[in-house]
């Protein structure tokens, strides 16, 4: 009952402040309320000018698509904020920058993207700021909402054959690959130099003669956190690699620096920001050692040797793996490499790492690539490396022996909208909501709106 009056007071506030725009001749008005949200006539006009440049397609009229999607989005976040989801604000700072730089090539300048917002660049980014991470928001909340949809097999068969043949899709030409990869060695000296650079920042911080942050704009070689001053955002021990992350939590001092800590990506220095919890943020610096093109020849060599090892039948691919292979995240399969995309061991030729995509294309199944050097992405430093197409499946359409992942991955995707699709309709009936009465005249995805 009093949630109803709370509703109804708002709406009287809201229809006053509308009144009292409209005798001052400001033109923007209250079109929607959900719940205790009001939706206003500048938000939509904002939201199509923003799809406009984002190249988003609006099917329909945006006066009516963009407030039902504001109106859903809105029964979204005030269910996030009752079960406390957050968004990571490391990574909504690095969206907005990325979209920031979007609109800015879009129009032309800095200068042009502010006149035609007619708002200021950082009043343009505070705004991104709440859609981003409304967005993030929103994206972890239907993620918990369908987290318990699991099909089982016999799930996956009965949709598969209620399929109609011409709706089973084509699955396109994919592969499975192992791989062996390795990092040159890097001299004795070169680490020293990485080792006495580190070394030097540290007593230049802690003399107090020069701030962490710039160092880590000017040296720091993870290009992401070093726009940023070295800061790495709020984490948990999880987020980061043993090794960094147990010198990070035990930092106390916000004023020293960590010892030098090296992981798979280089070395590093860490400077303490806050700690919240279990959470931490920090700065690091890192700086990586240099390959000369003599480490890569000799690292080229030692493959090529292993590699007439496994031609010979001296040494089978998956020993050589074992042995000699420095990729953690294939060691242990055989070197089988895991699509991050859908979990499983087959890739598109698109989903690969260039460089290996061009090595795997002229392969028959068994065989095995020359060495070559290629980008460890996640790394971001060059690794050698051989390939082995383990095996090739051409253009299909879609079946339950060799794509039943897929399939499975159809069905889980039906379900959550399904489900989605449910959940607004029960919170639109538990939801106070008010539209203007010239805003009524829509046809919506979600037709409930009125009650």
């Amino acid at each position: 009952m009093m949630n109803k009056i709370n509703s109804l007071l708002l709406t009287l506030c809201l229809m006053s402040s509308v009144a009292a725009w409209a005798q001052n001749n400001v033109i923007d008005e209250v079109v929607w309320i959900v719940g205790d949200e009001a939706i206003l006539r500048s938000e939509v006009e904002e939201e199509r000018l923003r799809a406009q440049y984002e190249g988003t397609a609006i099917k329909g009229d945006p006066f009516c698509v963009i407030p039902e999607q504001i109106a859903i989005q809105k029964l979204f976040l005030h269910q996030a904020e009752i079960d406390s989801i957050e968004a990571n604000e490391s990574t909504v700072s690095h969206q907005v920058d990325m979209r920031l730089n979007y609109y800015i090539n879009q129009i032309g300048s800095k200068e042009k993207m502010e006149e035609y917002f007619r708002k200021t660049s950082s009043e343009i980014r505070e705004e991104l700021m709440n859609t981003v991470r409304n967005q993030m928001i929103i994206q972890q909340m239907q993620a918990k909402l369908t987290q318990n949809i699991k099909p089982t097999p016999a799930d996956v068969r009965r949709y598969y054959n209620s399929l109609p043949v011409d709706s089973i899709p084509m699955m396109p030409a994919q592969v499975e690959v192992q791989i062996l990869s390795f990092e040159p060695a890097v001299p004795v000296e070169e680490t020293e130099r990485i080792k006495q650079r580190l070394r030097e920042f540290t007593e230049r911080v802690q003399s107090g003669s020069t701030d962490f942050a710039m160092l880590a704009r000017l040296y720091s070689e993870d290009t992401e956190t070093a726009k940023r001053g070295g800061e790495l955002g709020f984490v948990g021990k999880g987020q980061l690699v043993n090794e960094f992350a147990e010198v990070a939590f035990n930092l106390t001092d916000p004023k020293r620096v960590s010892r030098i800590v090296q992981t798979e990506y280089g070395y590093h220095i860490i400077q303490l920001i806050e700690k919240k919890g279990d959470r931490i943020n920090c700065r690091h610096i890192l700086m990586r050692p240099r390959i000369s093109a003599t480490d890569k020849v000799n690292a080229i060599e030692r493959l090529d040797s292993i590699r007439q090892k496994i031609l010979t039948d001296s040494l089978q691919f998956e020993q050589a793996v074992i042995l000699f292979s420095q990729d953690k995240n294939t060691v242990m399969n055989s070197g089988l490499m895991i699509n991050p995309n859908t979990g499983g061991s087959r890739f598109e030729y698109q989903d690969l790492a260039p460089e290996i995509a061009k090595q795997i294309y002229g392969l028959q199944e068994g065989e095995v690539s020359q060495p070559f050097v290629m980008m460890d992405q996640q790394k971001n430093k060059e690794v050698c490396a051989i390939v082995r197409l383990r095996k090739k499946t051409d253009v299909h359409r879609a079946n339950l022996v060799d794509d039943f992942q897929a399939i499975k991955g159809m069905l889980e995707q039906k379900m959550g909208q399904e489900f989605i699709h449910d959940w607004i309709i029960k919170k639109q009936k538990s939801t106070y909501i008010q539209i203007d009465p010239d805003w009524q005249n829509c046809e919506w995805e979600f037709p409930n709106w009125i009650h």
